[in-house]
């Protein structure tokens, strides 16, 4: 099978590990190229959100140095986050891709965001050709694994998402949204998400402000905002209480002396950030300030634990459904194994009996359409009757410890070379 995983997530990483290896998203293509083409790896993929950052290959013999990999790519000392790492191979890979799609890995489990996000990896990853034949069968695979825990569980029947909770924590903090004044810094999904949940709990106004202004207008007139210049974002963000932050910056956007002239001209009156980057949009330094208060993606952890009880008995259904995928998946897979020697064996005797058709139709003379078919059916017949006993004598070796023996001897014995078994 020779799957390989590795990565770090919410659970494993702090936000401050993850935003180091986090990829941006100019990068990835680059990154599943060279990904693609590390030592050891025929396929591979990139998943990079703010909650995980995951190599997904298939390798071609045995494993890769994944390892070697992150360091190369990164830059990063591999002190700070080898501890953060966790491993999967094989089935063990296959049942952490599904649980991932199945949102059942998620911080909000059964939110719908995370698979869009693998469906857009998989996406990039086959424009750059970086995925073909194993890794295109198991994603796909995937995604039907996903729809079909959606569809037979209410583990996603709640529309919680990190968006709901970064709101639902500013409702916490104001005790009502009715009034208040937010500033959305980006225009991703993520940003809009989060506004529709503002404007359903009263927000008074929303700003909207991203570094492609045409973006910000579109999602102003969308939710009913106002766009606001990206350039004049430090000039304009103190008026709002409340600013929720979403970009792909590879850098803080709002640092400690950006706070400092916030308060100045607010008089000391509160602001509130909820950072739902990676890497972060905000400097940790801005929370040691009087008066303004700063949560990151793993404070809202905490918000949405509490959901979580709910959906525990759904989620071991979807425990159980993942299970049985994983189950099917490999059974499909060992039967691949035997696969190419099969369609190989099926040529090799249709191209006897072409042979030997044209070899005696020339001494046979014109034929009625009537005779050249009962020539096609009794030929045919015989090759069928021929394939039977090996063919279903393999597909019963599938995954068996003889099956390499029983694919050998097959080949041996009809002569066929032009592909060998495929593990």
């Amino acid at each position: 099978m020779k799957f390989q995983l590795i990565g770090v997530n919410h659970r494993s990483a702090p936000v401050a590990v993850r935003e180091r290896l986090a990829v941006p998203e100019s990068r990835l293509p680059e990154a599943m190229r060279r990904l693609s083409v590390h030592p050891g790896v025929d396929e591979g993929l990139v998943l990079s959100t703010c909650n995980r950052v995951e190599l997904l290959t298939r390798c071609t013999n045995g494993r890769a140095d994944l390892r070697s990999f992150l360091a190369d790519f990164f830059q990063v000392d591999p002190a700070a986050y080898e501890p953060h790492l966790y491993e999967y191979e094989d089935l063990d890979a296959v049942r952490h891709v599904f649980r991932v799609a199945a949102s059942l890995d998620s911080m909000v489990v059964g939110e719908p965001q995370v698979l869009g996000q693998v469906k857009e990896s998989y996406a990039l990853a086959r424009a750059v050709g970086s995925v073909h034949s194993h890794l295109d069968a198991l994603m796909t695979r995937a995604f039907a694994v996903a729809k079909r825990v959606r569809t037979e569980t209410a583990v996603g029947s709640s529309s919680v998402s990190v968006a709901s909770a970064a709101v639902e924590l500013a409702g916490k903090i104001f005790g009502s949204l009715e009034g208040k004044r937010v500033y959305l810094v980006g225009a991703g999904k993520m940003s809009e998400l989060a506004a529709r949940h503002l404007k359903a709990q009263g927000a008074d106004a929303i700003f909207v402000a991203n570094r492609t202004h045409e973006r910000a207008l579109e999602m102003a007139e969308r939710i009913g905002g106002q766009a606001m210049l990206f350039e004049q974002l430090y000039d304009t963000a103190d008026r709002a209480d409340i600013i929720i932050t979403s970009t792909g910056a590879p850098h803080h956007i709002f640092r400690r002396e950006h706070g400092e002239l916030f308060l100045a001209r607010r008089k000391n009156r509160p602001m509130f950030f909820i950072d739902i980057a990676v890497p972060r949009d905000v400097d940790p330094e801005m929370n040691k300030l009087d008066g303004i208060f700063v949560y990151d993606i793993d404070d809202l952890g905490a918000v949405v634990s509490s959901h979580l009880e709910g959906r525990r008995r759904e989620a071991e259904r979807a425990e159980s459904i993942i299970e049985a995928e994983v189950a099917r998946f490999h059974a499909r897979l060992e039967t691949l194994q035997v696969v190419p020697t099969i369609v190989s064996l099926q040529d090799h005797l249709e191209t006897i009996r072409q042979a030997e058709i044209d070899r005696v139709r020339g001494r046979l003379g014109k034929l009625t359409a009537e005779q050249e078919s009962a020539i096609e059916t009794m030929t045919r017949g015989i090759v069928n009757k021929v394939l039977h006993t090996p063919v279903t004598t393999l597909k019963s070796a599938a995954g068996q410890p003889e099956a390499t023996t029983l694919i050998d001897v097959v080949r041996r014995l009809f002569n066929l070379r032009d592909q060998g078994p495929k593990a």
